[in-house]
């Protein structure tokens, strides 16, 4: 049997967090509590249909965190969400990654136990060890990773994700929101993205002395890239691109889009790179802004 929760015009904002173990999911949690959203961890996702319904009748946001600790039924969750869509529930499911090693470091710090290594050793099993474990709910949980907008937080401090997770949910819904992100290849191509453009064959402002301390949304940064004839060529090949594709990703019902710019430490060409275009295509729908190595290190 159908249900209808709302009016079209009434469809309640549900934000959905997932992801793996140690990757924030806290944090972002308690982020969109911040920002006025009524929050609910580790609810079972056969529980989620009902909850709605109950919640259908309030004027509030709703941030609901699923994780494996309740694996079981957690494939349940992906032909969930097109039913929840067609019943007049906004769903945004977010997911939360990261690199094996920066969980190792994690939970190396934290001193606390692996979900799935403790559920095996309440349920009398051969505990696995914290690597298997990672890549044991990688698997349980790819199916949601590939329906979900994916946030890598490797190299995000808590303050970092607390912003990008407000950006994000505050981005107008039912249109595709275009992400463009900086980042260091020295540091690991971001998780997060669907597109990947390396810049490291541009002039780099980093060996001209007065411009090293300077970043790409610095005028004098961009005005020497900008007489570069290589950024330009990259610049218009990339908008090009971009501009050609689109139009599937819409129609392909995609919400999020994130188009990740490299260079080698992520302060110069991509920063200007990630500028440029966002100015470029202001006014396509939503358009956010993120430079990793410079976020990290505010």
């Amino acid at each position: 049997m159908t249900h209808r929760f709302l009016k079209d015009d009434q469809a309640p904002d549900v934000v959905l967090i997932t992801g793996i173990s140690g990757s924030g999911k806290s944090v972002a949690l308690h982020a969109l509590e911040d920002a006025g959203y009524f929050c609910v961890d580790n609810l079972p996702p056969e529980l989620l249909p009902e909850f709605l319904r109950l919640e259908s009748g309030r004027d509030r946001h709703v941030a609901v965190a699923v994780d494996v600790r309740t694996a079981g039924s957690l494939p349940q969750l992906v032909p969930m969400l097109p039913q929840l869509r067609a019943e007049g529930v906004q769903v945004r499911p977010l997911f939360l990654d990261a690199t094996t090693s920066a969980l190792l470091r994690r939970f190396s710090e934290t001193r606390r136990p692996h979900p799935l290594t403790k559920r095996a050793a309440d349920s009398g099993q051969a505990q696995p060890a914290l690597v298997e474990a990672i890549e044991l709910e990688r698997e349980l949980l790819a199916g949601l990773r590939e329906v979900s907008t994916v946030i890598d937080t490797s190299e995000l401090r808590p303050a970092v994700l607390r912003t990008w997770i407000r950006d994000l949910v505050g981005a107008r819904p039912g249109a595709l929101t275009l992400v463009f992100e900086s980042f260091a290849f020295k540091h690991g191509v971001p998780l997060d993205a669907d597109f990947v453009f390396d810049v490291r064959v541009l002039p780099n402002p980093y060996y001209i002395r007065e411009l090293r301390p300077l970043t790409g949304r610095d005028a004098p940064v961009a005005d020497y890239l900008r007489a570069q004839p290589e950024a330009t060529d990259m610049l218009e090949q990339i908008e090009a691109f971009l501009r050609h594709w689109l139009p599937a990703f819409e129609d392909d019902q995609r919400s999020y889009l994130t188009v990740a710019i490299g260079c080698t430490g992520g302060q110069h060409r991509s920063v200007y790179l990630v500028e440029s275009l966002a100015r470029r295509f202001d006014g396509h729908g939503t358009v956010l802004r993120r430079h990793r190595e410079l976020d990290a290190a505010a």
